[in-house]
């Protein structure tokens, strides 16, 4: 009888301590190196988010000038700027993450009547864009679609 049950348990399969805590290093290693590039990941997609916010509210602006063409006069100079602010824009907004914010807009062409749009007045958007004209209280449009892409 007792023979029989020593072979019994030599024929039981199972996993050895070595084995599973081989087991549990290696997923130690890969939550080790899976965590931070996660993060990293979500990091990224905020500003990205908040890049896109700042140009829906550019386009909101665009709606804006469109819908209400005296914004600037159409005999302006070049240089002429209007301020647009959060009140203004909200009928053309579905839904903004930032409070406040408003937008400078400015002629750029007398001549052909071309506007340019930068985002300004404490605006998240602003903060995640890399500053290419050098004003870092503004965010142009070119910037702001740079990050969102």
């Amino acid at each position: 009888m007792v023979k029989k049950l020593g072979l019994k348990l030599k024929e039981q399969k199972g996993f050895t301590l070595i084995e599973l805590l081989a087991v549990i290093v290696i997923l130690g290693i890969i939550a080790a190196i899976a965590i931070p590039a996660i993060g990293n990941v979500i990091s990224k997609s905020k500003d990205k988010s908040m890049a896109q916010d700042g140009v829906q509210v550019i386009n909101a602006a665009k709606m804006y000038v469109a819908n209400n063409p005296d914004v600037i006069a159409p005999d302006a100079t070049s240089g002429t700027s209007e301020e647009l602010t959060k009140a203004q824009l909200d009928e053309y907004l579905d839904k903004s993450k930032a409070s406040t914010y408003t937008v400078i807009v400015t002629k750029s062409d007398a001549s052909s009547g071309k506007f340019s749009y930068k985002l300004s007045g404490g605006h998240p958007a602003i903060t995640t864009v890399t500053d290419i004209d050098g004003d870092d209280a503004t965010a142009s449009e070119q910037e702001l679609v740079n990050k969102a892409q």
